[in-house]
């Protein structure tokens, strides 16, 4: 899995798309977008991702706070691709389907089934333990 977003790091340093830091990416409804991620995606989002409160709408992302990403080392792949350079998207859209089939490759080498949802979806079904670790159960 950390292999998968390596991978897709990689691929995004090498096109080199245009950061604004206007935290548009991360308000869904105002733009017109919608995160989807893996399950394997919000278990590690779970993970390490610091608390939030439910429910979780889809209009934006609980973790973004001051237009700044709070759950950057866990992000999904949806995020660490998705950028509002327009010179980028054709670019950002292959790495995104090269990255979903390796995710689909790992779910079925794992026999998991796969699941792939909105993130308010992930976050709002998630149980939320007193430990430092998320239970997701599989939809």
């Amino acid at each position: 899995m950390l292999d998968v977003y390596a991978a897709a790091d990689a691929a995004v340093r090498a096109a080199g798309p245009r950061c604004d830091a206007s935290g548009r990416c991360c308000r869904f409804t105002e733009y017109g977008h919608t995160l989807f991620l893996s399950h394997f995606e919000a278990e590690l989002l779970l993970e390490g991702a610091p608390p939030y409160d439910t429910p979780v709408t889809r209009d934006g992302c609980p973790f973004q706070v001051n237009n700044l990403c709070t759950a950057r080392d866990a992000r999904p792949i949806g995020c660490r691709v998705y950028f509002c350079d327009p010179g980028y998207q054709e670019e950002g859209n292959r790495i995104t389907e090269e990255a979903v089939a390796a995710l689909k490759a790992l779910s079925d080498t794992h026999g998991t089934g796969w699941n792939y949802a909105p993130l308010h979806v992930f976050l709002n079904q998630a149980e939320r333990p007193a430990g430092p670790r998320r239970a997701l159960p599989l939809l």
